[in-house]
């Protein structure tokens, strides 16, 4: 039996042909246009957050006018409490209750600890006035850390640091070279120049009119090319390339009272006691000089040794002590001590710490 194609039914858009297929075409696309608007009329109108447009509020109302019974009340309640939970949760409930969130200070204008020391207080007089002038974004540990330092003091703990600690900073008593890799390879590399300087300058002479400054018997002195922020122009232009390389580091602490550098000297038979650095914002950064046997530095419980042309990188905030055990005909231990940022303290943190430990000139 023949067929026809003529005998077999076709669908009506194929019978009105090519003009009515692009017209379903172009009805498809407004209908996508249209429900592109319908989402974006959804979203909160900017500067007013948590209000939305009326279309969007009479498109609530109609949905939850379906809802019946205990299910309509807690889709509600879910609803409200999306609309005024904050993005990010950045403190615990514990920490609201004690008043030591990160924005306690902000949002519920809570008074600084009336026990705090007066070093505490001029410390959060500067953040405030530092606020002021700049923004109080990026400033919630500092808040936090200021108001938490008279507890820390009263804590007997192995890092313990007696003028600013930085909460939520990691911290280990010695860290590896990945956390300033940069720096470490600049003052390696740089050592053979640095040691030359050294000596020159040791062969001066250790006393106040060359530019050292003697702190305690057995050889302990120090050659400051940086102190307390403050730039020791006569000792650094006596070490030309130690001073170029100081300024080629990009963590070194040079604008607060927080960093230094310089060469420091231990005698043999002296022994630093136990003791904790100022912060633990910064690490600090030993180039061996000079390194005799016998010499040894233990910082949180964990001892190292110092090796000629190699850094050490630690965080003296944690308990310390040194010690050079060697004998009289060893000479003493030299290294440069170089004070840099802790990797974890942010860029804003880093302004603002600035300008609260503003060298004293």
């Amino acid at each position: 039996m023949h067929w026809s194609i003529n005998t077999l039914p076709l669908p009506e858009y194929v019978e009105l042909g090519v003009h009515s297929l692009s017209g379903l075409l172009w009805t498809l696309l407004l209908l996508f246009l249209w429900h592109c608007y319908r989402i974006g009329s959804d979203l909160p109108i900017p500067g007013h957050a948590g209000k939305l447009k009326s279309s969007s509020r009479r498109s609530m109302i109609s949905r939850s006018g379906v809802c019946i019974g205990t299910k309509c009340s807690a889709r509600s309640k879910l609803s409200r409490s999306d609309q005024i939970a904050p993005f990010i949760s950045m403190e615990t409930a514990k920490d609201e209750e004690l008043g030591q969130g990160y924005l306690t200070p902000v949002l519920s204008h809570a008074l600084f600890p009336a026990q705090a020391s007066a070093e505490a207080k001029k410390l959060y007089a500067a953040l405030q006035e530092y606020a002021k002038r700049y923004s109080w974004v990026g400033m919630g540990r500092i808040h936090k850390g200021l108001r938490e330092q008279v507890r820390l003091n009263d804590l007997s703990t192995i890092q313990k640091p007696h003028l600013f600690f930085l909460p939520d900073v990691p911290s280990v008593p010695f860290f590896p070279r990945d956390a300033h890799r940069h720096d470490i390879e600049v003052l390696e590399a740089n050592y053979p120049a640095i040691l030359a300087e050294f000596q020159a300058v040791y062969q001066r002479g250790i006393d106040s009119k060359s530019g050292w400054t003697c702190l305690g018997p057995k050889s302990q002195a120090v050659f400051p090319l940086y102190s307390a922020g403050v730039c020791v122009a006569e000792n650094c232009r006596s070490c030309p390339s130690t001073y170029r390389t100081l300024l080629s580091l990009r963590t070194f602490i040079n604008s607060n009272s927080l960093g230094s550098a310089g060469f420091w000297l231990l005698g043999p038979g002296a022994i630093l006691g136990s003791s904790y650095g100022p912060t633990n914002t910064r690490l600090r950064c030993h180039l061996g000089l000079q390194t005799p046997p016998s010499c040894e530095l233990v910082v949180g419980g964990e001892p190292q040794c110092w090796s000629e042309g190699h850094c050490l990188l630690l965080d003296d905030s944690f308990l310390h002590t040194i010690s050079h055990k060697g004998p009289p005909e060893s000479g003493p231990r030299v290294i440069l001590s170089v004070d840099l940022w802790h990797p974890n303290v942010a860029a804003a943190e880093r302004q603002a710490l600035d300008y609260m430990f503003t060298p004293d000139l």
